[in-house]
């Protein structure tokens, strides 16, 4: 579906499309192909051999594996690639500032869909990559694109229909828990959030250094650990209409529940823990529980990295008093739609996210594939260094996932004005008034960026 305006479609268009996901293969491409595409049948890895291409990643140890690996690509291809990793923050800052400019500096970007997807959308950064999925010569036999699974489609696809990525990883918050803190407490796995709070009261023990939970206190960084509890209270952050839901029952009783765990139960300073304070906490036996992204476990399971090696147990987040929902996360390979190399890019997006690749991720422990085969691969599994209640973990989270962050333009200004709220409760302020004081702030901001 073509757009009529110069701007992105409107957020009541964004939630009419975002289920469509189970539908998105059978999505017709365009009938205009590139030229270098047409007349070409027979597909080949060395098609466009002597080629070089840019790539920016967000530094993480998925983006350690595959650029470990680009020789294989290299050889593959006969194409040079030129690849650099950035920190989180920082890959997306540069990510918006270089597509706005109009001149990236890169042809392919692993591109984090939970922020940058409305942005990308609104400001055509990236290529429509159905005429490529449609073409049997730039599209290898065993790409299998049906392997997708429904979540990796759903961000990897624009509101009209669009490919804007090919999906490569699908990120579940669960509730990292330390089983040998556990068992001296005589504490069982939590199933409810009661029982999450109880737990967390029950495994305090500041004379001995171990906190009860550990969690994102940092503002920004928090405010996903806030919308998964909200998904706990069947609450989303924003309607179809585009109205702030964040003065809801579902949201305060949210932020209530996250200023209790946070306030009485996590470790001193918390207010300046993002994922890998809480990561090393937890790591080094000073916490009992994490909530956070299954993406985040191998260092846990590494003993040079870790003091808990064999210890960490790895569960479905429990349900809420409304709900049982996980928030859901995830990016994918995208072409700048400025680049010169398109088809060269594309080979190496394929690359990246085939069944092979896919796979080490998963056994490597660096998160969930976007794939549904490799979680169907029993024999690879049963090598892992993560046992199965790891996998049994992410096959549950998957049956739960909703997305963990309104689909808006401004997903960064959310994170801050909210975060601040957060961060603020943990110290001592109200849920409520704080709440009130960033819905009021962000309100302009989000009715801003839907006229815009």
């Amino acid at each position: 579906m073509a757009r009529s305006t110069g701007r992105g479609p409107s957020r009541r268009e964004v939630l009419k499309h975002a289920g469509a996901a189970g539908t998105i293969a059978a999505i017709g491409a365009p009938a205009i192909l590139s030229s270098a595409a047409l007349g070409q049948s027979a597909f080949n890895w060395k098609r466009f051999a002597g080629q070089k291409i840019d790539v920016l990643y967000v530094k993480n140890s998925r983006s350690e594996l595959l650029q470990k690996a680009e020789k294989e690509f290299e050889d593959l291809t006969g194409i040079k690639v030129s690849s650099e990793a950035v920190p989180e923050q920082q890959q997306r800052q540069k990510v918006a500032i270089e597509f706005s400019s109009g001149k990236p500096s890169f042809d392919v970007v692993a591109l984090s869909l939970h922020v940058n997807k409305r942005q990308a959308a609104k400001g055509k950064w990236l290529t429509d990559l159905r005429p490529f999925l449609a073409d049997k010569s730039l599209t290898a036999p065993d790409y299998d694109f049906d392997d997708v699974g429904v979540a990796g489609r759903n961000f990897g696809t624009d509101f009209d229909g669009t490919i804007i990525t090919l999906p490569k990883f699908v990120d579940y918050f669960i509730l990292y828990y330390n089983k040998e803190l556990f068992q001296k407490k005589g504490v069982a796995y939590p199933t409810s959030f009661e029982e999450m709070v109880a737990a967390a009261a029950k495994l305090h023990d500041p004379a001995a250094g171990v906190a009860g939970i550990v969690n994102r206190g940092v503002k920004n960084a928090n405010v996903v650990v806030w919308t998964t509890l909200m998904l706990g209270h069947d609450q989303e952050t924003v309607s179809p209409k585009g109205e702030l839901l964040t003065l809801s029952d579902g949201a305060i009783a949210a932020a209530a529940l996250y200023k209790e765990l946070n306030s009485k139960y996590a470790p001193p300073g918390v207010v300046g823990f993002n994922w890998n304070e809480c990561q090393t906490t937890f790591a080094q036996g000073r916490a009992a529980m994490w909530i956070d992204g299954i993406g985040f476990a191998p260092p846990l399971e590494d003993s040079t990295k870790s003091r808990i090696v064999g210890k960490v147990g790895y569960g479905v987040m429990p349900k809420g008093p409304k709900a049982h929902h996980t928030a859901i996360f995830g990016d994918g390979m995208g072409i700048a739609s400025t680049s010169t190399k398109k088809e060269a890019a594309y080979l190496y997006c394929q690359w990246a996210t085939n069944k092979a690749n896919q796979l080490k991720m998963l056994l490597a422990g660096a998160g969930s594939p976007a794939r549904n085969s490799p979680l169907m691969n029993t024999e690879a599994i049963s090598k892992s260094k993560f046992g199965k209640e790891y996998f049994d973990c992410l096959l549950g989270s998957a049956k739960i996932g909703r997305p963990g962050l309104p689909v808006i333009a401004p997903v960064t200004e959310f994170r801050d004005v909210f975060g601040i709220a957060l961060t603020n409760m943990i110290g001592g302020a109200d849920p409520r008034t704080e709440l009130a004081k960033a819905t009021e702030q962000f309100k302009p901001v989000l009715e801003k960026s839907e006229k815009g």
